[in-house]
């Protein structure tokens, strides 16, 4: 097979940016969509020129779909994610792959079961900044990592999404710390004990078209990482400070022999600064150039299928996500009951990039 039919279930705000970038790879083909409101993946399937169904059912009884690109909301993603692989389609889940660890390893498991691939989210390991420094830390020049520092200053999701609740649900640590979270765990392994500390900043928020609604889950966090090399990471996450109105905004890698800073993990053309111990930081050529201004958001769900066709182990394993979410159930747990809290999966680490090996 030279080409896997793709099927998207969710057509809320990523959507978009999904379909756009899934057409520009020949080996997807981008078969339609489906939402719970039918009416909106209608309205959607207009606007990009794609087909829709009228239910999950519908997409799932299609044999031509071999993959369902699961984006829909947090609290859905185990349910849709479950039905998809017992309907024998592969998975690339949006993250976080569950919201409890047990439903992420069940999943995990039942692909393992079936002989199915799952996928998930964050994929941005694979920007051309993020291989570049992971080179760098794997060529060893910063000697041995010690500290990690990262930061997620995310904003106030109600100035720029319209349906903004089930975000603040979830909480900045489970919706958007996955992102350094997967990168530090790729590069420096897994994680074997954390402790964390949350509050809520701003309970009170106001929607886009002036509707009150009242935040529980904090919005603030800050978590201590033990790795199971001997590494400690620092990871602030918030709804509340703008990534514009910051400099904290990406990953910093400290060792024996030098330090390394990633200055965004979300965008691929970012700034790479290294500096020999006790030196000035100074700007390092990214592997290959990246003129990108936006994130390709298919990357992920492209790289699997690469890997569907080489016969090969796909990067952003299922593993891996259900690593990073007992990550996120243990810092919620620490933060509920003021203790540390160890961490007992682990995962194959990812391969880098054959053009940044």
């Amino acid at each position: 097979m030279s080409q896997y039919g793709v099927a998207i279930v969710g057509c809320g705000n990523i959507a978009g940016p999904y379909v756009q970038d899934l057409k520009t790879y020949p080996e997807i083909k981008l078969l339609g969509v489906a939402d719970i409101d039918v009416q909106r993946a209608q309205t959607f399937a207009d606007q990009h020129g794609t087909e829709v169904y009228n239910s999950l059912e519908a997409l799932l009884a299609d044999p031509h779909v071999d993959i369902v690109v699961n984006l829909t909301s947090h609290f859905a993603h185990k349910e849709i994610t479950e039905r998809s692989l017992k309907a024998g389609k592969h998975v690339y889940s949006e993250k976080p792959l569950a919201t409890h660890a047990e439903d992420a390893m069940a999943l995990v498991e039942l692909a393992k079961t079936l002989g199915l691939r799952l996928a998930c989210s964050p994929f941005t390991l694979i920007g051309e900044a993020q291989q570049t420094a992971w080179k760098w830390i794997r060529e060893n020049r910063l000697g041995t990592v010690r500290v990690a520092y990262a930061d997620v200053n995310w904003g106030r999701i109600e100035s720029w999404h319209p349906a903004p609740a089930s975000f603040y649900e979830i909480g900045a640590l489970f919706d958007v710390g996955v992102y350094p979270l997967t990168i530090l765990t790729a590069i420096l392994g897994p994680v074997r004990r954390v402790i964390a500390y949350g509050k809520v900043l701003l309970p009170e928020r106001v929607t886009k078209d002036q509707h009150t609604f009242h935040i529980t889950t904090p919005d603030f966090a800050v978590t201590v990482l033990e790795i199971e090399t001997g590494a400690v990471v620092r990871l602030t996450t918030d709804f509340y400070v703008s990534n514009q109105s910051t400099r904290q905004t990406g990953i910093e890698f400290h060792g024996d022999a030098g330090s390394l800073v990633l200055e965004s993990w979300h965008n691929f053309s970012s700034r790479v600064l290294y500096a020999e111990f006790g030196q000035a930081l100074e700007e390092v050529p990214l592997i290959r150039p990246n003129s990108d201004a936006h994130v390709p958001w298919g990357r992920g769900v492209h790289e699997l299928v690469r890997a569907m066709l080489e016969n090969r182990p796909h990067r952003f394993s299922g593993e891996q996500a259900a690593h990073v979410t007992e990550v996120l159930t243990a810092a919620a747990r620490s933060m509920a009951e003021n203790r540390p809290v160890d961490v007992h999966s682990r995962f194959a680490p990812p391969q880098p990039m054959e053009w940044a090996e």
